[in-house]
């Protein structure tokens, strides 16, 4: 089935577009899971506890999201040990019934870039199916022969893709915004391009696009020039963007809530607990409340908008 067929079904069973980013980052965990930075330990021990966190954050978001993106570098600071903790990860969100996009961000030639695809889309025979990713983010930098390998994957398999396009961190524009036309807006139109062959009934494509909520402003250009395109739109919470900023990305749909993006909130609520709305909580009951918080104010504002 294709990839944006599957990814709108779960999003409309779950009745909102919130994608929980799982971001381990090691200095945040709560205290129960200290020993993953004691450095005294060995590796595969703290790996498994890294696994452990992320495996309880899935266990409290799954009924209430259609989605987890889990980042692959605080699993690779752990070398093969951190590689087995991540398809445990996976596979725990795949058990969840929830998709998983691997926020890898690979990026290289043609002949890396197919073994990268069968790496984390594909697999090779007698994987585990259930610890491949259903859908990955790339970078373009290096052209489309790089992304060719993973078109072609997504093809046969039923997978996804999202390209970087106009990314949240403050050093963006350094590139993105550079040339005229810009160069995010080159390879807007590229993408949209690359996705017209992998078009689900849905009207969506499996090739999507990462566009910054923080850059709001943008967003209805963006969503003009890929309207087949779904967006995965990073930097909404703990980067400062608000569920007002987000509602342009949308595509809107006759009675029902607008579709074609979905929101990620990574640290805003895996780390909730650090924050003094949510310091009286235990991490899991802030994480739950967070995430509640943000499903509201998300719907509310997409809901105001139609």
């Amino acid at each position: 089935m294709n990839y944006a067929d599957r990814l709108q079904a779960q999003l409309d069973a779950r009745g909102n577009p919130c994608l929980v980013g799982i971001d381990p980052h090691l200095e945040y965990l709560p205290r129960e899971f200290e020993a993953a930075r004691d450095t005294r330990l060995p590796r595969a021990q703290r790996a498994r506890v890294l696994a452990d966190f992320c495996c309880e954050v899935i266990d409290v978001v799954a009924p209430r999201v259609a989605v987890v993106k889990p980042q692959s570098a605080f699993f690779e600071v752990f070398g093969a040990d951190g590689a087995v903790a991540w398809e445990r990860v996976v596979r725990a969100a795949h058990a969840a019934n929830l998709l998983v996009i691997g926020d890898v961000k690979r990026g290289d030639i043609a002949s890396t870039a197919a073994a990268y695809a069968t790496a984390f889309l594909e697999g090779v025979a007698g994987d585990d199916r259930a610890s491949l990713c259903d859908a990955v983010t790339l970078n373009p930098f290096l052209g489309q022969d790089s992304l060719d390998p993973f078109l072609q994957v997504c093809a046969r398999s039923g997978t996804g893709i999202y390209v970087l396009v106009r990314t949240s961190n403050k050093g963006s524009a350094d590139f993105q915004r550079h040339g005229e036309p810009e160069l995010s807006q080159v390879i807007a139109r590229r993408v949209e391009q690359w996705g017209a062959a992998l078009l689900g009934e849905c009207g969506l494509s499996s090739v999507g696009a990462v566009v910054g909520a923080t850059h709001g402003a943008e967003l209805r250009m963006f969503r003009e020039s890929m309207p087949h395109t779904p967006l995965l739109l990073p930097g909404y919470g703990a980067q400062g963007a608000s569920a007002r900023d987000i509602v342009d990305a949308f595509v809107p749909r006759a009675s029902r809530m607008p579709c074609g993006a979905i929101v990620n909130s990574s640290r805003g609520i895996t780390f909730a607990w650090r924050e003094r709305e949510y310091a009286h909580l235990h991490w899991k009951d802030a994480t739950s409340a967070a995430l509640d918080k943000m499903i509201a104010e998300i719907n509310a504002a997409l809901s105001a908008h139609r």
